[in-house]
């Protein structure tokens, strides 16, 4: 998101000795969407959002959208639905692999397969009607070959020897964490409820500092992972996220060449929920995690309260994923900043961060 100065989180790290003391956040500012957009019509700011959002765009149109439609009670027809949910996707795997090369470092990635990569997503987003099957179908054959020349696991799920993604896997194993075991909760649909409940109650600090049970849990491709094969035990360092991120891709990527149906998605990746005349919620699965708006209309149709909650929110919380990963942690000195970089990389903030390390032995 760019629309604030200090659009960026500060992460602190106490150190004593070789262990990590204590973790300290300082949370971004979030843009001030309520002010921007109560008095205005909420048809004229779908088209803002991709100016308002460098990242995620469709998903912030696409939960804007659904949250304005159940307001009005609109009936949506099922090809605009699963229109909808296929540029989510689009723009997920998209987000998602911009993760894998931007967070962690990645040998051997070629121009070529980059391009044709980055061409294949922006074709699908184009023709993502489902009238246009032929360009869709060409579009995500041209992906999946970019994937393929990068070492994306097929069946086997391991990604080729030597190919980047598992050059990506042994570079962040080397730097991985000792973490000590910790007690995992994670975001899913069935908490869609609650949370919209809380983002339209009298608690104004709750988009700003959401929490569930007086805990934050994480959102994001390895808790979907977690919760869908309801694994709650073993590692939870970087290399997990990014095998998870992996992962992610290509169930992603074989939903789309199925065709895309809406019967054999995942769950909730595009839901709303109407919660009376003029009010109503929507949820979105993007890459980060799962994204929130919620709206209040006038009797003109005009937006009179909206309040949005996105994955960045939950991930960096002062008591949430982050903390809990990173505290308690031995670090050898050698490499302690590249694997605390690791972990914050694996969450994939929606800003950027700054790293701090501070020495706590005489305190």
């Amino acid at each position: 998101m760019t629309l604030l100065a200090r659009n960026k989180i500060d992460v602190t790290i106490l150190l004593a000795a070789d262990v990590i003391a204590a973790v300290e956040i300082l949370p971004r500012a979030r843009p001030p969407l309520a002010r921007l957009f109560t008095g205005r019509p909420a048809s004229s700011l779908f088209e803002a959002l991709p100016r308002l959002f460098t990242l995620c765009a469709a998903a912030q149109q696409a939960a804007l959208q659904s949250a304005t439609e159940a307001a009005r009670d609109e009936e949506i027809v099922l090809a605009t639905k699963q229109r909808r949910m296929m540029l989510v996707v689009a723009e997920r795997i998209a987000e998602l692999l911009r993760g894998l090369f931007v967070g962690h470092p990645t040998p051997n990635v070629t121009a070529a397969a980059i391009r044709s990569l980055i061409g294949g997503l922006s074709a699908l987003v184009g023709c993502a009607r489902p009238a246009r099957g032929s360009a869709r179908r060409e579009a995500i054959a041209q992906i999946v070959a970019a994937l393929a020349a990068l070492g994306m696991p097929d069946e086997d799920g391991a990604p080729r020897t030597g190919s980047p993604f598992a050059l990506c896997i042994a570079a962040l194993d080397e730097v991985d964490l000792k973490s000590i075991p910790i007690a995992h909760s994670f975001l899913s649909v069935a908490d869609d409820r609650n949370i919209i409940e809380r983002l339209l109650g009298d608690d104004p600090t709750f988009c700003h500092c959401p929490y569930l049970g007086g805990h934050a849990p994480e959102t994001g491709p390895w808790a979907r992972q977690m919760t869908r094969d309801r694994l709650w035990l073993g590692r939870s360092g970087a290399v997990e996220r990014l095998k998870a991120r992996i992962a992610e891709i290509v169930r992603l990527c074989d939903w789309l060449k199925a065709g895309a149906h809406i019967e054999s998605a995942e769950p909730g990746i595009v839901e709303s929920y109407r919660l009376g005349p003029g009010r109503a919620a929507a949820a979105v699965e993007c890459a980060r995690g799962r994204l929130y708006h919620a709206v209040e209309l006038d009797p003109q149709g005009q937006i009179y309260r909206f309040e949005f909650l996105a994955p960045t929110e939950w991930n960096f919380h002062w008591r949430g994923p982050l903390v809990r990963n990173l505290q308690g942690a031995v670090l050898t000195a050698r490499r302690h900043q590249q694997a605390v970089r690791a972990v914050i990389a694996s969450l994939d903030p929606c800003v950027g961060f700054t790293l701090k390390f501070r020495k706590v032995d005489d305190a």
